[in-house]
């Protein structure tokens, strides 16, 4: 089986990180938001490109629930000493990567090629794709004015309302994706942030019309328990944009889409139209992970 997810987000790594658990990184192709990246110091930061890195290669850290395990501040202390830009946390060895993919770009080479060769250094078997190579990036309405992603949800530590999103960027499916997408027995869409991870994917014309044209089934997993987030900003978003935080209301997010979601089993799924899948969907160990995915594929193929 090849399976296709849209992941953004940490709720998006983990599930992929599940999916290669469970059917191994030769079957899983991840397609990952680059509409949340950002120019800090002068670095190029993919900050939803490297949950999943990192995730993947064993180096994420599962207590903060961000960033890589084993981290030090202290370039970022001198940063701040010198009244340098330290909104942004970059821990030492998170600049490793960010310097390495900066010194790519800068030479011409593109998102896509140097995100494999990061992916191979660090042993990862599974594909990763950005969704696109070219510029591609979320603003956030709210009744403090428009701001970019991070600058809304790092710096203002998202405290302001959404009124409504904005995604900047005529861009074009990355090499890969939409193969990936058509050679897929089943395409997932990962527990994330519908309007800040996934719809930035979805913003790519390329990468919905082949959804849109698709011939296997593809399932969405609910980024809320018991109508609230795991982390994050999802529920209020949902309440706010969408009305509601049944799994009702986040399948409306995928109108056409999706043909199930999985939800998870203190949310009442009575309203929904599309198969509802019902689990436990709070990822925090290995097997928690692995009953999740197997939920996302038990509709038939």
């Amino acid at each position: 089986m090849q399976v296709c997810v849209l992941s953004g987000g940490v709720g998006g790594a983990k599930f992929v990180r599940g999916l290669v658990e469970t059917l191994g990184g030769g079957a899983v192709t991840a397609i990952v938001n680059v509409a949340d990246d950002v120019e800090v110091l002068g670095m190029y930061v993919s900050p939803d490109l490297d949950s999943v890195v990192y995730a993947l290669a064993g180096i994420h850290d599962d207590q903060r629930g961000w960033g890589r395990a084993d981290e030090t501040w202290h370039a970022l202390e001198s940063v701040r000493a010198l009244g340098g830009e330290s909104w942004f946390m970059l821990g030492d060895r998170d600049l490793g990567l960010h310097l390495v993919r900066t010194a790519a770009l800068s030479g011409g080479e593109p998102l896509s090629a140097v995100t494999a060769r990061i992916a191979r250094a660090l042993g990862i078997s599974a594909t990763l794709l950005p969704a696109t190579d070219e510029r591609l990036r979320t603003f956030v309405q709210t009744p403090a004015g428009e701001f970019h992603f991070q600058e809304w949800f790092v710096a203002r530590r998202h405290r302001d309302e959404v009124e409504s999103l904005r995604y900047e960027g005529d861009a074009h499916a990355a090499p890969g994706v939409l193969d990936a997408i058509a050679a897929a027995d089943v395409l997932l869409l990962a527990p994330s942030n519908p309007y800040v991870s996934i719809a930035p994917i979805l913003h790519v014309p390329q990468i919905r019309d082949a959804i849109e044209r698709r011939r296997v089934p593809c399932v969405a997993v609910s980024p809320l328990v018991g109508g609230r987030a795991v982390k994050g900003p999802a529920d209020r978003m949902l309440r706010r944009l969408a009305g509601g935080t049944t799994p009702a209301y986040v399948a409306s997010c995928y109108p056409g889409l999706i043909d199930a979601l999985v939800v998870d089993e203190s949310d009442d799924a009575t309203e929904l139209e599309v198969q509802a899948i019902v689990t436990r969907t709070l990822m925090t160990d290995e097997a928690s992970r692995r009953r999740v995915v197997d939920a996302a594929l038990s509709v038939p193929v």
